[in-house]
């Protein structure tokens, strides 16, 4: 949790509570289906939880702002950032049904009544969302038509509505292709090792960006 106040201090005590839940939650779980590496959760805040909440030095966003979450896993990023953004709805989605039961079961402890959890490929989602997050699922090549259609067409966050994806190494062969991609780097935000080679990409897919709800 360390990590997390070093980064968040302004958390409310009810977000606290519910990241300092994180781990014991996880940890039982862990126990019974394979979510996350086992060697891994001796790392569980830095790598996992403080790695998603990346994206959110990338943009902050607004109330009533719709996120899918495709290739979730055992819920990350998704499950973080619906913490630390409470009136936001996350969708989180995996093709792999037992992920999804974790993140059911997790969300439920929590009391994250801003999560919804479906056992659904990106390409049969059916609603329409402002924001697709992922954490490494695949290359864009791939990734961008499996999700491009599902993106709203008006923008009311600072940024265009799109994709945001939370990569490493170089990226250099994948997003040639992409040339209107942003490329954060997150040890510009967070100073353990760890995020040394770890990127934010965003990628722009509606451009109708509707300025009047910048200055909430």
């Amino acid at each position: 949790m360390e990590s997390i106040l070093k980064y968040f201090p302004d958390l409310s005590k009810k977000q606290k509570n519910q990241f300092n839940e994180l781990f014991p939650l996880y940890l039982e779980w862990n126990s019974k289906i394979n979510v996350i590496s086992r060697k891994d959760m001796s790392s569980f805040y830095k790598h996992h939880v403080l790695h998603s909440l990346g994206i959110s030095k990338m943009i902050y966003f607004i109330p009533g702002t719709r996120i899918l979450d495709v290739g979730t896993g055992g819920g990350f990023p998704g499950i973080p950032l619906a913490i630390l953004f409470p009136e936001v709805q996350f969708d989180l989605i995996d093709s792999i049904g037992k992920k999804i039961n974790v993140v059911k079961e997790v969300s439920k402890e929590l009391g994250l009544d801003n999560v919804s959890s479906y056992n659904i490929r990106a390409e049969h989602y059916p609603k329409m969302v402002d924001f697709v997050i992922s954490r490494a699922v695949t290359k864009f090549e791939f990734f961008v038509p499996w999700v491009k259609n599902k993106i709203l067409p008006l923008s009311k966050n600072i940024l265009n509505n799109g994709i945001i994806c939370l990569k490493g190494g170089d990226l250099t062969e994948e997003l040639k292709f992409f040339p209107e991609a942003d490329i954060q780097y997150l040890n510009n935000f967070f100073n353990e090792h760890f995020f040394e080679t770890k990127k934010i990409v965003y990628l722009p897919i509606k451009t109708n960006l509707r300025r009047d709800n910048d200055n909430l």
